[in-house]
């Protein structure tokens, strides 16, 4: 039974020891998370990283009303995102049904039903996301591998009748995504570099 017992609690913990060596330490989540922000409020951006259990904690308080959010090392790509504080309660939500295996269209539909029933918070006018993805981090030159910088704009119930966008992605061209739905927002993808 003990030579049984040992190989199977090694198993067990291998996947846990991968992550804690995976996960970037606090000042390099802290440095790569703020890219994503515009440049002049990083410095006061709050930001949200792994502990070496892989569970999200506060690396750094802030004092703007951005949310930074370092890249979770179990996924690819590499991405960061900082986003309005009034969005956190949303983005919090997402991240734990994503936790209990809910995700995509699923997910989405779920947050948007808990808006409108007043179980979560949405704020009703617009609020920034700034999502930076690619490669990797490099911490010599502090910036993002390939770094692709794209903006999504919530505004909650918006339609294309009340903002003008159309609903069909064009690259480098607004467009509203989930429109007349409480997670409705604003996709601004720049062209990607050749």
């Amino acid at each position: 039974m003990k030579a049984v017992f040992i190989p199977l609690f090694a198993v067990a913990l291998s996947p846990l020891v991968t992550l804690a060596a995976d996960i970037a330490p606090a000042a390099d989540q802290v440095a790569s998370a703020t890219l994503a922000a515009p440049e002049d409020r990083r410095a006061d951006a709050a930001v949200l990283g792994y502990n070496a259990d892989g569970k999200i904690v506060t690396l750094r308080k802030g004092a703007n009303d951005l949310v930074c959010l370092a890249d979770d090392p179990t996924k690819d790509p590499f991405s960061v995102a900082c986003y309005h504080k009034d969005l956190e309660p949303f983005m919090a939500r997402g991240r734990e049904l994503e936790e209990q295996g809910i995700s995509g269209k699923e997910r989405h539909a779920m947050r948007g039903k808990e808006v409108e029933d007043g179980k979560l918070f949405m704020p009703h006018t617009g609020r920034t996301l700034y999502v930076l993805n690619g490669k990797g981090y490099d911490k010599a030159k502090n910036e993002i591998i390939d770094g692709y910088l794209r903006w999504v704009i919530y505004q909650p119930f918006a339609t294309t009748e009340s903002t003008g966008l159309s609903v069909s992605p064009s690259p480098g061209a607004p467009w509203l995504m989930y429109p007349g739905q409480a997670g409705a927002h604003i996709m601004i993808s720049p062209p990607k570099p050749k």
